[in-house]
């Protein structure tokens, strides 16, 4: 115990340090200044856009940017859906996999470019190297850089610039950031033991006599962008819970590091565009001391165990079902808390076996979707709430609303209202329905409380675009795979166009000077309302499923009934 809680205190001191010198790094690739690739990149780059017919300095208003990022998304799903329906006769296929059933395809498929990655297959038993590698870790890249290029355009908005070209982020967040990470990351988890072989299954001969066949791959390449780009699915079923994906503590460090460093990062990122690191400081420091608070709310649910159990055998014990033991309980509640956080959704451990209020915390981290955030997205949904939190005291306190100087008016607030009010609507909508016929489509592998946490964590991994889920459910199904894509989809691209129109609208309005009056949103009172108020809209949105959910089944297990 006291080393998995080492290693968290160290895993914390190491993103401190890092942030503001890759939040530095993240703020040069996108304001154009130099970097140390520029040698590299810069040639690829202007072949890249060339070849495309895209000039960099064509700045895109906010529909210009919808419209790419749309049309640019299509292409892809179409491409990698007939990359993986025709995988049997493409290279890489050592095991002969044919096409999966059409719906669990269209769910891949839709899943991974929306950057969700929820996975109703077993990665070992379903796709080949190829699809694996040419088809998902491609969407890998492209879905990450996506998210990364809509949270700067909408970083760059609220500073008073334009919103840039979609083509140019997508393609320097690619060059500049995740591909040189992810070749690093790669080669550390290499030397860690994690595989990266075209070879097929291995057959090894157990000491009874029999035959075991061990699934293996391309697996270092996949993980590295996996955790970097907030993607989260796994070459395999049981995901960083293999020792193919995740062999040992070293290899653990490394992956919730790249978890967590691009989400806390571009926050300091914003402070150098806004020029203003005090606020970025304040802000990195609400949503770390919350996530702290998680982290303890999850490891004290671990450490108590099961009250039924250890009542019945006499025990007093930490709740070890469903850990991967080379980890232990207290890793894996960090990492299922660092997993929702970020919006990842990789599993080193099975969230359907954590305590109540583990089950909580990562809800809560699904429904709020800031702490830390997904790639890029994350990020402007905390300021969202920060412009709502102007809004609000800005009428409690008589004065006109404004944001980094500029107005916030109907407009702004109407958009706001979209990107939080259609994250409830997408979840618990589908979860009503779900519920209501418990025995045709939820798949509900526990009665009570425990299975309506079950189907809500469901629709809220896909509307928050994590992927994680309670695995106990049943979702392997045709009201599974064609349900949720529409938490998927909504839940990416309803909230991007909102954020990119409120943007584009900000980066218009004439700045106001700065008088006595004005709200100044660099301050520990401020950040503190904005704390308040975020997580009060988050608790009061979602507090009926949660006390339906973890919250009755914890007290009933306190209970002992």
């Amino acid at each position: 115990m006291g080393q998995g809680f080492l290693q968290i205190g160290l895993t914390l001191c190491i993103v401190i340090a890092i942030t503001p010198l890759f939040g530095k790094y993240i703020a040069r690739v996108f304001l154009g200044e130099r970097t140390l690739l520029d040698f590299l990149m810069n040639p690829i780059e202007r072949s890249m856009f060339v070849f495309a017919g895209v000039r960099r300095k064509d700045d895109m208003t906010g529909w210009e940017y919808i419209r790419a990022i749309l049309c640019c998304n299509t292409v892809m799903a179409i491409s990698v859906y007939f990359l993986i329906y025709f995988q049997r006769l493409l290279p890489w296929n050592p095991n002969s996999f044919g096409a999966p059933n059409w719906d669990v395809l269209l769910h891949t498929t839709i899943s991974f470019v929306t950057n969700t990655d929820q996975q109703h297959y077993v990665g070992e038993t379903t796709l080949s190297y190829f699809s694996q590698v040419a088809a998902l870790g491609f969407l890998m890249f492209t879905s990450a850089a996506t998210g990364l290029a809509v949270g700067i355009a909408f970083i760059r908005g609220l500073t008073g610039r334009r919103l840039g070209n979609f083509y140019v982020d997508l393609v320097r967040g690619i060059t500049r950031i995740l591909l040189p990470i992810s070749i690093i990351g790669a080669i550390a988890l290499l030397v860690a033991g994690v595989p990266q072989t075209l070879a097929g299954t291995m057959d090894v001969q157990t000491l009874e006599g029999g035959t075991q066949y061990l699934a293996r791959g391309p697996v270092a390449s996949f993980e590295a962008i996996k955790l970097l780009g907030e993607n989260g699915g796994g070459f395999f079923g049981v995901n960083s819970a293999h020792p193919f994906e995740n062999p040992n503590g070293a290899s653990n460090l490394i992956e919730m590091l790249a978890m967590i460093s691009i989400p806390a990062a571009l926050i300091y990122t914003y402070g150098i565009f806004a020029n203003n690191i005090k606020q970025a400081w304040l802000l990195f420091w609400m949503v770390f001391v919350i996530f702290v608070i998680l982290v303890g709310v999850t490891a004290v649910g671990e450490l108590q165990g099961n009250p039924l159990v250890n009542t019945a055998f006499g025990l007093e014990q930490p709740n070890l079902e469903g850990k991967e033991v080379r980890f232990g309980w207290v890793q894996t509640a960090f990492w299922a808390v660092m997993t929702t956080a970020t919006m990842s959704g990789a599993v080193n451990g099975m969230h359907d076996s954590l305590m109540p209020q583990g089950i909580f915390s990562t809800l809560f981290n699904l429904f709020i979707q800031v702490i830390w955030g997904g790639q890029g997205t994350g990020t402007a949904y905390l300021f969202i709430y920060l412009i709502l939190t102007v809004f609000l005291t800005g009428l409690m306190a008589g004065r006109t609303p404004e944001f980094l100087g500029r107005k916030i008016e109907k407009r702004e607030i109407v958009l706001a209202s979209v990107v939080l009010l259609i994250h409830p609507i997408l979840i618990l909508i589908p979860s009503a329905i779900a519920l209501a016929y418990p025995i045709s489509l939820s798949g509900i592998s526990n009665a009570g409380y425990h299975g309506i946490s079950q189907v809500v964590y469901e629709y809220a991994s896909a509307a928050a675009n994590n992927g994680s889920g309670l695995e106990g459910l049943g979702d392997n199904t045709l009201w599974w795979n064609l349900s949720t894509l529409v938490s998927l989809i909504g839940g990416r691209y309803i909230p991007m166009i909102a954020i990119l129109l409120l943007a584009d609208g900000m980066s218009r309005k004439q700045p106001v000077q700065e008088t006595p009056a004005t709200l100044r949103t660099d301050s520990l009172v401020f950040t503190g309302i904005a704390a308040g108020v975020t997580l009060v809209l988050g608790v009061l949105t979602f507090f009926p499923v949660l006390a339906l959910g973890p919250i009755a089944e914890g007290l009933k297990l306190a209970s002992g009934s």
